[in-house]
């Protein structure tokens, strides 16, 4: 099952998105300019046939040019092994997690095929476009990135943006009615309002169309200004703990 994010003059983003019964709901995402293709958060291996065979009606797998890992959770890459035989591509990942991608693999497989990520983000090229890593640390992984593509409006969100429930392939237009299905999510994930409300100075002066996070359906339109607001007034994380979280369990 996948869904058109954009198609236009030889740039395309569509979004792959695997429920099944067994794990989290969770997209994949495959950003194509010309030739080339970026995956983004290739997902786990409950994930992989059916993102596999979704991918080969718009794309040949072994022409995918880069990896890309938001963090380095099961679900965003535990099927990395399988994309590397698949492709010749390198993995994108921060430098935090550069060390644990070869445990997602067998021994040599990632050997001169791991491009580490700085904190501060880089530009990954993707034929004759880019995709701008931006820092999204603690949002909700130590090192964590977000993927700024320009051309078409879109920001690939990671965790920040999660909804579970409703359809995924169902854009979010109006922010209220879908809070029910974030705030418990943003509140256990999200580390502390100060990271949310730096994340939101950083992306507010972009033209960001869209806003497609990991899990649950894209925002778009008023939904992308309402869910910034909101998250930079959120307080979550460590913001919410106290003695009582950190008691010692019944004997």
């Amino acid at each position: 099952m996948h869904l058109t994010l954009y198609d236009d003059r030889g740039h395309r983003c569509l979004m792959f998105s695997h429920g099944g019964s067994e794990g989290v709901q969770a997209n994949q995402f495959l950003v194509v300019d010309g030739d080339a293709g970026a995956l983004i958060d290739p997902g786990g291996n409950l994930a992989y046939s059916d993102l596999y065979l979704g991918l080969t009606q718009h794309f040949a797998p072994h022409r995918i040019s880069a990896l890309i890992a938001s963090h380095a959770d099961p679900d965003i890459i535990a099927s990395l092994d399988r994309w590397m035989t698949a492709s010749q591509a390198p993995v994108y990942i921060s430098t935090v997690w550069e060390r644990f991608v070869p445990h997602f693999c067998k021994p040599g497989k990632t050997t001169q095929r791991v491009v580490g990520i700085p904190d501060r983000g880089m530009a990954i090229p993707v034929g004759g476009s880019k995709l701008l890593a931006l820092p999204a640390h603690f949002l909700h992984a130590e090192g964590n990135f977000q993927f700024w593509d320009a051309r078409s409006g879109i920001l690939f969100s990671g965790d920040l943006g999660v909804s579970l429930g409703g359809d995924p392939m169902k854009p979010i237009t109006e922010l209220g009615p879908q809070l029910r299905h974030m705030e418990a999510f943003h509140k256990r994930y999200m580390v502390s309002n100060r990271v949310l409300r730096l994340w939101a100075r950083m992306v507010r002066p972009l033209p960001i169309r869209m806003l497609v996070p990991q899990h649950g359906a894209p925002l778009t339109g008023p939904a992308v200004a309402q869910f910034i607001d909101w998250a930079e007034s959120l307080h979550c994380g460590i913001d919410l703990m106290n003695e009582a979280d950190y008691a010692l369990p019944p004997a």
